[in-house]
């Protein structure tokens, strides 16, 4: 494997590390900027960069093969690591006909559920021996994070096969009680799709998706949990109901009543997430979360997907919380403006007023997607296992 040459970024590594950032942005012909709790900021007294500093970079960052195919496809994505304990994932990009980057800080901690404030029917979900768990929301919402710490848990406390397809491999697991393989896309596999339909020979129980970014995928993930595994995958959806339309409506008309029933009967799980500015600095995550009932299997198999809202709404003894019910008690508890959870929600009118028995437990949080969200869990009714331990 090509371990990159990072002396021309080396400086600029330094300054993402050394701060609260969690992204860096280059570009030829603007100042470097860093996202600090969401907000982007010019690097404070650094000159604008030219084309011949990014060239430089590009240069001695990508290998020959990396190289040809950033010149072919205007676009590469890449992971490094890069002194004792950081790692990066990088996209490297043209745009204007010069080359521009963003770097994201990966971090090297895998948080614990309870760290990051999962609630407990989702710590639950790792528990499953089979089924399709969904992480949903926008770019930078904290998806791989948790993601990172189901697959962690499972490492830490069962005896199984756990196979991760990512482009690029994000968190490093070493294999501690369970087995973890990591397939990095353009590295040990060409395609998701050719890594998916791989895996059905590879013996995994577990199969993370690191994207469900296409009808070929979307397939292959529901044929894997159908298969008897658990698959954890992601998707950029914005709440649990656009999640099932986005799921059902890639496939063509003919098709889409067999996957309705295929896709009822293999989802145990839609969490969708977002981060939010919290009061004082930082940032807290706030979760939506539908969970696989037979109720819920109904409204998808007879196409009553505007229902499911109302069921979350109604399910709380399941689990299940809406996104709006755990803004309005961050809101409430003081921990985020009303302006910023107006911002967050995809229903903001759901908001104001709202009364809910979900409690919320935010914790401060500083980093993106790829940092450690610290969200606000709602509370259940104990129906299955308790809450996980390490």
């Amino acid at each position: 494997m090509h371990v990159p040459d990072t002396r021309s970024l080396d400086h600029w590594l330094e300054v993402l590390t050394s701060s609260a950032a969690t992204d860096l942005h280059l570009a030829a012909g603007s100042t470097p900027r860093m996202r600090i709790d969401g907000e982007l900021i010019p690097v404070p007294d650094a000159e604008r960069l030219t084309v011949e500093n990014l060239d430089d970079v590009i240069a001695l960052l990508l290998d020959h093969t990396e190289r040809e195919a950033f010149d072919r496809d205007r676009q590469i994505d890449l992971a490094f690591s890069w002194g004792d304990n950081h790692r990066f994932r990088v996209n490297a990009f043209h745009q204007m006909g010069r080359a521009a980057m963003a770097i994201r800080v990966i971090p090297s901690h895998v948080p614990t559920p309870q760290e990051i404030g999962l609630p407990e029917s989702v710590e639950d979900l790792v528990r499953l021996p089979h089924g399709l768990v969904l992480v949903t929301g926008p770019t930078g919402s904290g998806k791989t994070t948790t993601l990172a710490t189901m697959v962690d848990w499972i490492n830490n406390n069962r005896d199984l096969h756990v196979l991760t397809i990512e482009d690029p491999v994000e968190f490093v697991h070493e294999s501690k009680k369970a087995l973890v393989n990591q397939r990095e896309v353009g590295e040990d596999a060409l395609t998701f799709a050719e890594a998916m339909r791989a895996a059905l020979r590879e013996d995994p129980d577990v199969v993370l998706v690191g994207e469900m970014r296409d009808l070929e995928t979307i397939s292959l993930a529901l044929t894997l949990a159908e298969t008897g595994h658990l698959v954890f995958g992601t998707l950029h959806t914005n709440d649990s109901a656009q999640t099932v339309d986005r799921i059902i409506d890639v496939f063509p008309p003919e098709q889409q009543s067999q996957i309705r029933t295929q896709f009822s009967l293999t989802l145990s799980a839609v969490i969708s997430q977002r981060l939010v500015k919290r009061i004082g600095g930082g940032r807290v995550a706030a979760y939506e979360v539908l969970m696989g009932t037979p109720g819920v299997q109904a409204l998808i198999r007879e196409q009553k997907v505007r229902q499911i809202r109302n069921a979350i709404s109604t399910g709380s003894q399941y689990g299940m919380v809406l996104l709006e019910q755990t803004l309005g008690n961050l809101v409430a508890a003081g921990t985020i403006s009303m302006d910023e959870a107006l911002h967050a929600s995809v229903h903001p009118e759901e908001i104001a007023g709202l009364h809910t028995g979900a409690s919320s437990n935010g914790r401060t949080f500083s980093g993106d997607d790829d940092g450690a969200p610290a969200p606000a869990a709602p509370t259940r009714k104990k129906t299955g296992a308790g809450r996980l331990r390490r």
